[in-house]
This record gives structure tokens, C-alpha cells and sequence, in this order.
């Protein structure tokens, strides 16, 4: 198996090269650890001192300044090369590793499971008859920051595993990695979950955002990557990035983080 190449590259001028490369090194561990041996996917991330220089072979993740709620975090290239963008901001690390985990795993944006239709009835999400084709985006249906986990003192996304399209729910079986999925095809608050529907020929969306609710999103425009434009109307990765300071997960980090800076300076001195 070939080894995919991630690089983190930043644009908006805002994040210390040291930053960029601690936090490359988390989702790099993230992937290598905790999302090869589930999904079956090999690779390794690193950060890129310039974004004038993307080495061949690298798929580039930018930082940016701003996204517009237009622009979705995935991209193809003239080439059908895939990359992706995040806005800087309380949370880009989360977002960022969303975007690495659902870039590597279905690198065309194209990748679509059959599995059990789901509908909203009286304000809950259950399974209905028929089936849809539901496009393959790890990180979505459990995006919500309080379900995000800390490698170290960085924030990373959590991703459903593939039992989340088994048919019905099992005891024992993982959902997701940090667990916070506990059935097939659930979507957590702040999430939501896409799909093509096959007799309306149209991509739909549930949104479990101020409550589940689906919506049409339209035919994909003829060369377009499916996830390319659901992203595009969807601002995941804007919410990721705009998160308050006072979110829980960056609280738990930024605690994790001065005791883990205190433990390795005493380890330090065990060595002089």
C-alpha cells in the first residue's frame, strides 16, 4: 500500500512555524494511530515551512485567513488532485483534522455507501424503509466540538468507524472512536449526515443542528465531486474555526497542556 502525504500550510499569516508543525505532529499520530488500522488507510502528515512550495506528491491543507460560507473546506484541483482549506481561529486544529481524516479516507469525494433510509419524525432521527447512498464523510455526523478528543494538548475531530452503515444497532460494536456515536447512521447535535437519494436523483442532507431537520441540496452539477458540494453548502469548518475561547474541548487542551509542559520539564531534568 502506497503512503499518502498530507501537509499543513498556513496562509494567514497567524500560526508560529513551531504551532504549525506540533500540531501536524498530532494529526499525523491521529491518523497513524487511531484512523489507519480502522479505515485501512496509510499516511503521514507534516507541516510546509511556505505555502509557495508544495512538494510533489503532497496533498496541501491550508489555513486561511477566511472562508467564505460559499466555499466548502474540500477542493479538487484542474487535475483532480484533492486538498483542503480551514479558517484560522479558536479551533482550527479541530477543523483541520476533519478535513485530513474525510480527505484521506474518501480522497475523490466521491465515495458513496448504500445502507438504511433514515427520516425526522416528531423531532427524532430512526431509520425509515428504502435505502440511500450516503456519502462517506467520517467526521460529520459527530463534528460537534464537545465530541472532539486532545492528542497532547491539540484538539482532534472524531470520525465514525465503517460499522456506523451496519444495518442494525449491536452491543459492543464501536461507532465511532470516541464512542459518542452509539448506533448506526445517529447524528450527534452540531452534526449532520449526506446522502444521494435515489428516486428523487438529488443530494439530502439531515442537520441535527438546532434540531434534525433535512433538507434537499439539490443535483450535483455534472464533473463536480459530490463532497465538493455538499461542502459548499454547509459551514462546518467555519463553526469549527470560529469557536469561543471558553469551548469545553480548548479548555480541557489548554489545562492538558500546561500540566503535560510541567511533567516534561521535570522529566528533563532526570537527564542532566
Amino acid at each position: 500500500m502506497l503512503t499518502t502525504r498530507v501537509g499543513l500550510v498556513d496562509k494567514s499569516g497567524k500560526i508560529a512555524f513551531e504551532e504549525l508543525a506540533k500540531v501536524a505532529a498530532a494529526i499525523n499520530l491521529q491518523v497513524q494511530r487511531d484512523l489507519g488500522p480502522i479505515w485501512n488507510v496509510r499516511a503521514t502528515v507534516s507541516a510546509l515551512p511556505s505555502p509557495n512550495q508544495i512538494p510533489a506528491g503532497v496533498w496541501p491543507l491550508f489555513i486561511v485567513g477566511k472562508l467564505p460560507a460559499t466555499e466548502g473546506g474540500f477542493h479538487m484541483t484542474q487535475h483532480n488532485q484533492p486538498y483542503a482549506k480551514v479558517a484560522f481561529g479558536h479551533g482550527w486544529t479541530i477543523a483541520a483534522s476533519h478535513e485530513t481524516l474525510e480527505m484521506l479516507v474518501d480522497p475523490s469525494g466521491n465515495r458513496l455507501v448504500a445502507s438504511t433510509a433514515i427520516g425526522v419524525s416528531g423531532g427524532s432521527i430512526a431509520d425509515v424503509n428504502g435505502k440511500f447512498e450516503y456519502l462517506v464523510e467520517v467526521c460529520d455526523p459527530s463534528e460537534g466540538e464537545k465530541f472532539a478528543y486532545a492528542i497532547d494538548d491539540v484538539v482532534v475531530s472524531d470520525f465514525y468507524t465503517p460499522n456506523f452503515y451496519d444495518p442494525t444497532a449491536a452491543s459492543g460494536v464501536r461507532y465511532s472512536f470516541t464512542g459518542s456515536i452509539k448506533g448506526p447512521r445517529q447524528v450527534l447535535q452540531a452534526g449532520y449526515l449526506s446522502w444521494l437519494n435515489p428516486v428523487k436523483n438529488v443530494m439530502q442532507q439531515l442537520r441535527n443542528f438546532e434540531q434534525p431537520e433535512i433538507v434537499d441540496l439539490g443535483p450535483a452539477p455534472p464533473g463536480m465531486s459530490l463532497r465538493a458540494f455538499v461542502d459548499g453548502r454547509t459551514t462546518p469548518t467555519q463553526k469549527l474555526s470560529a469557536l469561543p475561547e471558553t469551548a469545553e474541548s480548548l479548555v480541557r487542551a489548554a489545562k492538558r497542556g500546561r500540566a503535560l509542559h510541567e511533567w516534561a520539564t521535570a522529566r528533563a531534568k532526570l537527564y542532566e
